[in-house]
């Protein structure tokens, strides 16, 4: 039986962070069990937006903390994040323009480079950009997208070169409790004693929570995103875009291409079973959504797509916790498939959690699984109609 000062149980963006910032804190005995190959979940198949626009300040703080890394990525981490500042547009209807308003102006007070635009602003940014049903846009010129495969290996990598141990093909298959303690992780390759475990599981956590008493309603989804090729004549490479009118986000993809994802096609879904193609309703509706913003789309070649795996809270926040029923336990879950561009932030609040007894990065309270508990889930103000897409932004 091995021996580890922490097992963190999933190999995406927020398990390899928090091992890479547990490393970078001194702890050298890292397990990271994966039960497939890296980023083989959500953070594979996320369209890894990275952007500051929330219509909350605690997930608005997450982001910033993690734009940081993401621009600063080689000098702090290693290797390649795939970071592309190409800006980023949140698109809303006129009745939510005051909600933007605040929204922006929160953002602001946080050291957010961001600004609302006027509509003649937005044309003369992006003038093959439709504008029709648009009431307000944000726009933060410093956000754009990043590679969720490449970064999740760069952190991978980096925890490794300071002595952690990667374990792919790694099933974690129980958390061992004693007298109300972890003590070690059962995997499919043999027990490693341990007195903290990280939960970062994904969509696949439920069969380590609920032996452990932890039942927060949590909700596997199937998602969907699609690719389509530039039509002829469109050439412009343009920003990151969530539109709240249409219920979709897109961001280039490659030299000539859009990926877009909608909210159309999100269901239960069995994460041990599902059907990892794009359906072909889909794609008519996330092409159907790219013309509306883009018109030279409506005839523009689908150059493919696929599904996976997220989790849902009951309203769509993370669930991020020292677990208190379990000491040594610590679990990220929860988050909608919106939490690649919160992960180094999210991995490092971990790490310091678990090594200097709180998080400093940023104030992680809010995200406690105790607001079920008391009643009074989250829920943001300023939202702009549904709160939470069931999509992989």
């Amino acid at each position: 039986m091995r021996t580890a000062d922490v097992v963190v149980i999933g190999g995406g963006a927020i398990g390899a962070s928090a091992a890479f910032h547990l490393t970078s804190l001194g702890v050298r005995n890292v397990v990271l069990v994966e039960r497939r190959h890296l980023a083989a979940g959500a953070t594979g198949k996320s369209g890894a937006l990275v952007r500051m626009h929330y219509t909350n300040e605690a997930e608005s703080r997450l982001a910033l903390a993690s734009l940081e890394i993401f621009r600063d990525f080689e000098a702090i981490v290693g290797g390649a994040c795939g970071f592309e500042a190409v800006g980023f547009l949140q698109l809303v209807g006129p009745e939510y323009r005051e909600a933007l308003r605040r929204n922006v102006a929160r953002q602001r007070r946080l050291g957010i480079d961001t600004r609302e635009l006027s509509l003649d602003e937005t044309r003369s940014l992006l003038p093959d950009l439709e504008l029709s049903g648009v009431g307000a846009v944000a726009y933060e010129p410093g956000s754009g997208f990043a590679d969720p495969t490449a970064t999740t290996y760069a952190f991978a990598a980096a925890a490794r070169r300071a002595g952690a141990t990667i374990a792919t093909h790694c099933e974690a298959l129980r958390v061992v409790t004693e007298a109300g303690r972890v003590v070690a992780v059962e995997t499919s390759s043999g027990r490693v004693a341990t007195r903290a475990v990280v939960i970062a599981a994904g969509a696949w956590a439920q069969p380590l929570l609920q032996p452990l008493g932890l039942d927060w309603a949590l909700v596997p989804y199937r998602i969907q995103v699609s690719i389509f090729r530039w039509p002829a004549g469109f050439g412009q490479r343009h920003p990151a875009i969530i539109d709240a009118t249409q219920k979709s986000w897109f961001r280039p993809e490659g030299a000539a291409a859009t990926l877009i994802g909608v909210e159309l096609g999100s269901a239960h879904a069995d994460p041990e079973k599902y059907d990892e193609p794009v359906d072909a309703a889909y794609v008519a509706g996330c092409r159907a959504a790219l013309a509306a913003r883009f018109p030279a789309f409506e005839d523009a070649p689908m150059r493919g797509g696929w599904a996976g795996m997220i989790m849902m809270s009951p309203d769509g926040r993370p669930i991020i916790e020292r677990v208190a029923s379990v000491d040594g336990l610590w679990v990220m879950a929860g988050d909608s498939g919106t939490s690649f561009k919160t992960s180094p932030a999210i991995g490092r609040g971990l790490a310091e959690w678990i090594t200097t007894g709180a998080p400093a990065t940023a104030d992680l309270a809010p995200f406690s699984s105790r607001r079920f508990a008391e009643g009074r889930p989250w829920h943001d103000p300023d939202h702009y109609g549904r709160e939470r897409l069931s999509v992989s932004r």
